[in-house]
């Protein structure tokens, strides 16, 4: 089985199969064409370490990717990453755009690199985005159709920029006058104007999507070919990115694969991104390494089972600045603890907008996150009730917290141990009160 790995940067579920107003046709089709799964939730809602966890099979704080690579972040061992298993089994591995797990692309073992590869994540985001993506979705569609090997399978991880910001120029066909910003934005004329270039950025994802998409198609290799549609984590608003609300793990997740017995299905039970390394090595005929922490979808997609999880894991350590928090989530309930004596909020985890001015101006600094936060899903899907110190939910709080301390045993988490996590040498951190992201002043 070829797999061809098509991703976005800060999108959540904000595309059309998800229930959103906006228009994402080609993404639509491939929801009809494969299974989309309505709860996907990403290990971490920042960019590498969710990355990291889809494409090594372990927790970010497992395979050491704790922070951002471009900040000085790594894998332990880029071994572990998913394109060396397939080199090691008769793949070619290429990679076309953003890969963000690693500083330099050759570092992981892609056999060939296509398309532009003169950008690196900075600080400078302040570019030609669209151009950029369209640039890679048109070297990844020309590998498919007249580059990709004769005699063997391929991997192709083709990576987008969009949505992330900077965002493109408002759209003509958008008018931000009849959007509304994204819960829980503030529906201003300033968030709205913000939202609108998201939108436009979400178009450019998936005309890119659609180019490669169709070079599937073209290339008549539709019936040995295994796609998968993601993104890593939130979007980049207040409370959504770098945050272990759904709005920040919650992701886009669909799954093409020959065989389908059920084109358009909907599966809402709870999936993780560690669960796809597995699922990919049972549908491409792989053995799976010991390693992994994911389970397979295999029994989702056969009927053979009605569920596979009982809970999904997330985790932030480090994003732009130090923010060690973990959670576990059920169908019903969620608990996030904080492992910092600081619980002051961390300005410079939120990306710069106009609804982050609004806040910050407005107060949002002045009053301390909570040590621990548990939800209750079913009456709060926003998860905006704290339940912590409700006594009728006491036995709920003993039960998710022996699990998730169990787990972050399991798995090594280095929060355990009761001190700060250490940055790797030469990590690029901000100070925790830094209000921007950008600003210089780093720890």
């Amino acid at each position: 089985m070829n797999i061809v790995y098509i991703h976005s940067h800060d999108s959540g579920r904000y595309f059309e199969p998800y229930g959103y107003h906006v228009k994402t046709p080609e993404i639509m089709k491939l929801a009809e064409d494969g299974v989309l799964f309505r709860q996907a939730f990403s290990t971490a809602p920042t960019c590498s370490p969710s990355r990291a966890g889809l494409l090594t099979g372990v927790s970010p704080h497992t395979c050491g990717m704790l922070g951002l690579a471009h900040r000085g972040f790594s894998l332990f061992d880029y071994n572990l990453h998913i394109v060396n298993q397939l080199n090691n089994n008769g793949y070619e591995t290429a990679l076309s755009g953003i890969q963000h797990v690693a500083s330099r692309k050759e570092r992981i073992g892609y056999t060939r690199i296509l398309g532009n590869s003169s950008f690196a994540m900075s600080k400078d985001f302040n570019f030609d985005t669209v151009g950029y993506d369209k640039s890679n979705a048109a070297a990844a569609a020309r590998y498919i159709k007249h580059e990709k090997p004769a005699d063997k399978p391929f991997f192709l991880s083709f990576g987008m920029f969009n949505t992330h910001r900077i965002f493109p120029p408002v759209g003509k066909n958008i008018n931000p006058d009849y959007i509304r910003p994204p819960f829980p934005a503030q529906d201003t004329k300033e968030n709205r104007e913000d939202f609108a270039g998201f939108l436009t950025s979400v178009s450019a994802v998936d005309f890119c999507a659609g180019l490669v998409l169709n070079a599937v198609k073209d290339a008549g290799i539709e019936n040995e070919t295994i796609i998968i549609f993601t993104t890593d984590h939130g979007i980049a608003f207040p409370e959504m990115k770098c945050t272990l609300y759904d709005t920040g793990i919650g992701v886009a997740l669909i799954l093409k694969y020959p065989g389908n017995p059920r084109p358009g299905r909907v599966i809402d039970e709870l999936v993780s991104h560690l669960d796809l390394y597995p699922t990919l090595c049972d549908l491409a005929g792989l053995k799976k390494p010991d390693r992994l922490q994911g389970m397979s979808l295999l029994p989702l997609l056969e009927g053979k089972k009605a569920s596979l999880r009982n809970e999904i894991f997330g985790e932030v350590t480090y994003h732009a600045a130090y923010e060690p928090m973990r959670c576990i989530r059920t169908k019903r309930y969620k608990l996030i603890k904080r492992f910092d004596e600081n619980l002051n909020i961390v300005a410079s985890n939120i990306d710069d907008c106009s609804a982050k001015t609004l806040l910050i101006n407005s107060g949002y600094l002045e009053k301390p996150n909570r040590r621990e936060m548990l939800f209750d899903l079913c009456l709060d899907p926003l998860e905006r009730i704290n339940r912590i110190d409700d006594p009728d939910y006491l036995k709920i709080y003993n039960d998710l917290n022996k699990r998730l301390i169990d787990w972050m045993d399991n798995t090594d988490d280095p929060l355990l141990s009761g001190s700060k996590v250490k940055k790797p040498e030469g990590a690029v951190v901000n100070s925790r009160d830094c209000l921007s992201p950008g600003e210089t002043r780093f720890e």
